[in-house]
């Protein structure tokens, strides 16, 4: 262990000041019917319900609020009760999930915005990707921060960890480098160098592939041992922002500056037309930030955030649009489900909040 590399738990760690509320007056469906109302007179506060409960909740739509700057990522980890975000205000929080959904953690010592991140597999450590040109490992306990990766000469944009084997990080830079990490190790294992900045990175289940994704449009699929892109896959218009393998690892999901989200055969053998199916609803807005699309655990559905404050979700196969939900007030900038049963998502937007939301039966 790089004792040298750690830092003294901040003082808020464990601390419960930020402050939570439920929305009551937000509707997450498309009835129009208000999701649920507070009953100041009943003695536990109890929920009157007007449409019915499909998860643990408190309430239908939980708001997160606490960070002082843009949330650029939010994280289930692997249990599904635990979030960790993060922002442009340079820091990492963990929330619990259920019940007043506390902030109970902070992490502290990322010197720019925190662009994207990554809960290990054993729930322990989270991985973040930043502004300031370095990548960090943090231990989830104690929330002293473990290890920093310096190589990267630019923004590191985007992270993704190994889903089996051994555990590596996968990154991406303005500086046109994907990195190859070994958490344990403050150096990278490998960069492979492409002419472009690039914002989105997938690793293979696998671990023989990755997917990297830039300001060419182009979605570029790398032999991880020939250091060499094996083939691309073509059809976006302007920068892609995401990238995402499905829960059963045969097709990649897409999000473009071009305002649709589009998912990609990546099976061996697949035709060399890749392209399967686009998903329209989510504009990206002016900004043009680097917003995020999901899969959900069955990959039956399609989540992505959108520059007109809403989060929408599809239908995979038929492409139809299910929900268009309202209530941030900036961009949505990352939006994922629940890694359990339970049909919840949590987006984290510009407007400096995190919301958790149910989707109807």
């Amino acid at each position: 262990m790089m004792s040298a590399e750690k830092r003294p738990a901040q003082d808020s760690f464990g601390s419960t000041q930020l402050v939570k509320r439920q929305r009551s007056d937000l509707d997450l469906g498309n009835n129009g019917k208000a999701v649920a109302v507070v009953n100041s007179s009943a003695q536990n506060g109890a929920l009157i319900q007007a449409i019915p409960r499909t998860s643990g909740l408190d309430a239908p739509i939980m708001e997160l609020t606490g960070h002082t700057g843009e949330v650029f990522a939010t994280r289930f980890d692997s249990t599904g009760q635990h979030i960790a975000s993060g922002s442009m205000d340079r820091s990492i929080l963990l929330w619990r999930t259920y019940g007043k959904c506390e902030n109970y953690g902070i992490m502290t010592g990322h010197k720019g915005a925190v662009l994207d991140l990554h809960w290990s597999r054993d729930s322990r450590v989270i991985f973040s990707a930043s502004a300031d040109m370095t990548l960090a490992s943090w231990d989830t306990e104690s929330g002293q921060r473990i290890r920093r990766h310096h190589g990267h000469e630019e923004i590191i944009n985007c992270l993704d960890i190994s889903r089996r084997g051994q555990e590596l990080l996968i990154s991406g830079s303005d500086d046109g480098y994907v990195g190859i990490w070994d958490p344990r190790q403050k150096d990278a294992v490998d960069f492979l160098e492409t002419e472009m900045p690039i914002t989105a990175v997938a690793l293979a289940e696998a671990g023989n592939e990755i997917y990297s994704g830039g300001i060419d449009n182009d979605i570029h699929v790398w032999d991880i041992r020939k250091r060499a892109i094996v083939y691309s896959m073509l059809g976006h218009t302007d920068t892609i922002t995401s990238l995402q393998i499905s829960p059963d690892s045969q097709t990649l999901l897409s999000n473009s500056h071009d305002s649709t989200v589009r998912t990609w055969d990546i099976r061996p053998f697949a035709p060399a037309n890749r392209h399967m199916m686009t998903y329209d609803g989510a504009p990206i807005g002016l900004e043009k930030n680097i917003i995020r699309a999901s899969w959900n655990p069955t990959g039956e559905k399609i989540a992505a955030g959108s520059g007109d404050n809403t989060v929408v979700v599809w239908d995979t196969k038929s492409g139809k649009l299910l929900y268009k939900l309202p209530g941030h007030k900036g961009t949505v900038n990352d939006v994922r489900f629940a890694p359990n049963e339970e049909p919840i998502i949590v987006s984290g937007s510009s407007d400096r909040n995190l919301m958790l939301g149910e989707l109807g039966k």
